[in-house]
């Protein structure tokens, strides 16, 4: 579980709803149905008409990642890539065969089977490479969904205002009615703004950082491989990954 993100979300909601209080405007004033359903629909509407189904799905099955992002620990990498080095040094790549057929990571996996079926260095490179950076492509794809969202949502915002406003004119000759209609009117802008800058951007932009650093962590595992293939020493397989370590 990413606390952060928790923490990041309830506070943006303190902040709104807080605000609203401590301005006297309390709660009930920042609900609009008619605000709501401009704003929001009309946001995933004009995702839907940007976006792919393909990539929309699979930006919404990456959405989870915001609270529980996928487990990448390099150390612990590096330490299995140094292992199977010692294994090829000893056994061959052929002795790499069954620790290929238990491991769990697709990726790794593929990698591990090119070795034992002798490919190339520069072979594997092209292959992993491929991988990795169709994969990081197409989870960029799933996070700029969200990105849409939040340069979409402002704009549904001031539509939703400028509507509420419309409506306020059309009732001049009630001056009971001019003060509520104004203030529900702009709350559309206010759910446009806050959803886009306390929840669209940054999960885009957390989706984005997570994207990154699984491909740094490929990457890593790649040039482990690589090195393997090459029948490098394993203390120098060890020193060469050490800086993809941080903190």
């Amino acid at each position: 579980m990413d606390i952060l993100s928790l923490i990041g979300i309830l506070l943006g909601l303190v902040a709104v709803l807080g605000g609203s209080i401590a301005k006297g405007s309390g709660i009930g004033a920042l609900w609009n149905a008619a605000a709501f359903i401009i704003v929001v629909l009309g946001t995933l509407g004009a995702t839907l008409v940007q976006a792919r189904l393909g990539v929309f799905m699979h930006g919404m099955k990456m959405l989870p990642w915001v609270f529980r992002p996928p487990a990448i620990d390099n150390a612990a990498m590096i330490r299995r890539v140094v292992e199977w080095s010692n294994i090829a040094r000893k056994e061959g790549l052929l002795g790499l065969e069954s620790v290929a057929e238990e491991e769990r990571d697709p990726f790794a996996r593929k990698g591990l089977q090119l070795l034992v079926d002798g490919s190339e260095p520069q072979v594997i490179r092209q292959i992993l490479e491929s991988d990795v950076d169709n994969r990081e492509a197409f989870d960029l794809q799933g996070a700029k969904v969200f990105e849409s969202m939040g340069v979409y949502a402002p704009t549904l915002g001031i539509v939703g205002a400028v509507m509420g406003l419309m409506a306020v004119m059309q009732n001049l000759t009630d001056p009971d009615r001019l003060g509520a209609g104004i203030a529900a009117a702009f709350v559309a802008t206010v759910y446009g703004i806050a959803s886009a800058n306390l929840l669209f951007l940054p999960v885009a932009n957390k989706l984005k950082a997570l994207v990154q650093e699984r491909s740094r962590h490929q990457e890593m595992l790649m040039e482990g491989l690589i090195a393997i293939a090459e029948g490098e020493n394993p203390r120098n397989i060890e020193s060469k990954l050490g800086g993809y370590v941080h903190g």
